[in-house]
């Protein structure tokens, strides 16, 4: 947007001259106390703990912006281990069971291409993949996006380690985020659906954070597919959580297995079908 428009909408002087202006000052004492920077471009003052809660606003009004701007109406999320990795490496897995896991990131990066095929349909504003921008499952899920010739949302998080975003998601489309809440809040705000693929802690918080939304009713049902059943029944006993009534059999209803990219599509184009 160029200048002029910008300032169209107001009389007020915008806000980037003033940055420049306040640059080309005289170096003085006065003006280099930093007391005198303008308070949006002050790193110092940005980062106090007090304005934690303007920093949670626009890490949310950022990337809400720039998906916007693109046009991006809705999103497939693809939640996964960081660690499985891609078949022709799976020697150097960590463990045994890593590397037996390995087979998913090809599910993950083919159910991506597929579902990106339909979005590339729609101009690349429906059925947009969108994951945590890291390494494993993540990276095959943008990995599939290119291969299908569309793009791809990566929600990148800064960590100690893991954080770098992987090389196949879309530049412009690639976000940084200081608070997971945040980044949790984009990964659903325009979610069609939600993929989970065998993970650690963070796939396993995403996945329950997701149902318990869904079974409090504070986010709309859609499809949760869950890849892997026999991954999934060893690592939780769902049916022990219904008898114990904690939940309810009703809520073993939230989320479905697949085995497949195919099965996973196929139930989520049940879904749009049955919501029309």
């Amino acid at each position: 947007m160029s200048k002029a428009k910008r300032r169209s909408s107001h009389p007020l002087p915008d806000a980037r001259d003033d940055i420049q202006r306040a640059d080309d000052l005289p170096d003085t004492p006065q003006t280099r106390s930093p007391t005198h920077r303008l308070a949006f471009v002050d790193n110092d003052f940005m980062c106090r703990d007090e304005l934690r809660p303007v920093r949670l606003q626009l890490e949310l009004l950022k990337t809400h912006m720039a998906l916007e701007e693109r046009g991006i109406n809705s999103t497939v999320v693809m939640f996964g281990g960081a660690r499985i990795p891609e078949p022709s490496r799976k020697e150097g897995a960590r463990t045994k069971t890593l590397a037996e896991l390995s087979h998913f990131y090809d599910e993950a990066r083919e159910f991506a291409r597929l579902m990106t095929l339909k979005s590339v349909e729609s101009g690349n504003t429906e059925d947009v993949i969108v994951t945590g921008g890291g390494p494993g499952v993540m990276e095959a899920g943008n990995r599939g996006a290119e291969d299908a010739g569309g793009v791809s949302i990566g929600l990148n998080i800064v960590l100690p380690h893991e954080q770098a975003p992987n090389a196949y998601v879309t530049p412009d489309l690639s976000f940084n985020f200081h608070y997971f809440a945040i980044r949790k809040m984009h990964f659903l705000m325009r979610a069609k659906a939600i993929t989970v693929f065998p993970g650690g802690f963070g796939t396993l918080d995403e996945l329950f954070e997701t149902l318990t939304l869904i079974q409090t009713r504070r986010m709309s049902q859609l499809p949760v597919l869950l890849f892997g059943e026999a991954f999934w029944r060893r690592i939780i006993n769902w049916e022990a959580l219904a008898a114990a009534g904690t939940i309810s059999d009703f809520d073993l209803n939230l989320f479905s297995f697949v085995e497949t990219a195919a099965d996973a599509v196929k139930l989520i184009e049940v879904a749009e079908k049955s919501a029309e």
